[in-house]
């Protein structure tokens, strides 16, 4: 295996292929709900065309776009995707946003998609703090994120509006020496 799988998953780089899986994970209206609001319809040739850019940008300010493709099921089948953001290098934290498509959630893909991008975060990087940011709507992503060793730090009361209320958002995060803790030194 290489560094960027496990034996259910590979992550790998956006490819300007992967648009059309995007497009179709884009019309889940139940995900929608564990975001901040409703995404708008868009075109397959909109979603194309971010693919294609986000496919040959490059790795810069140690953002990543990474597409989780099952190892476990027969054909190149694309299960979700995770993207890297709010990176603050000074201080060495960093947060993450994951999606996995309905048919695929409660196998292991997102755990071992996270473990993957803290190992290496963590590891080669140097970043010493992951936080990630869920709904209170959003149960099953508490519940992962607290499996995976995430601490609760804290709560933003009424900071979403989406269907026609008002949600807290939890902060969780995690340090390198927790991680390494729940997870050991090298994960793989």
């Amino acid at each position: 295996m290489t560094y960027w799988q496990t034996e259910r998953l590979t992550l790998r780089r956006l490819q300007p292929d992967d648009a059309e899986f995007f497009y179709a994970l884009n019309q889940d209206h139940e995900a929608d709900g564990f975001l901040d609001h409703v995404q708008l319809p868009d075109t397959l040739l909109n979603v194309q065309k971010w693919a294609e850019k986000t496919a040959t940008e490059k790795f810069e300010d140690d953002r990543y776009f990474f597409v989780m493709v099952a190892r476990d099921v027969p054909g190149d089948v694309r299960v979700g995707a995770l993207d890297t953001h709010s990176l603050y290098r000074r201080a060495g934290t960093f947060k993450y946003g994951l999606v996995v498509h309905r048919d695929y959630r409660r196998r292991g893909y997102a755990s071992d998609a996270i473990r993957l991008v803290l190992r290496y975060y963590f590891e080669e990087l140097a970043y010493q703090t992951c936080h990630v940011d869920v709904h209170e709507n959003n149960p099953a992503s508490a519940a992962l994120h607290e499996h995976l060793g995430f601490m609760l730090e804290g709560r933003i009361r009424r900071t979403v509006y989406t269907g026609g209320q008002y949600l807290d958002e939890w902060i969780y995060g995690i340090t390198a020496e927790e991680f390494r803790a729940a997870h050991g030194q090298h994960f793989g």
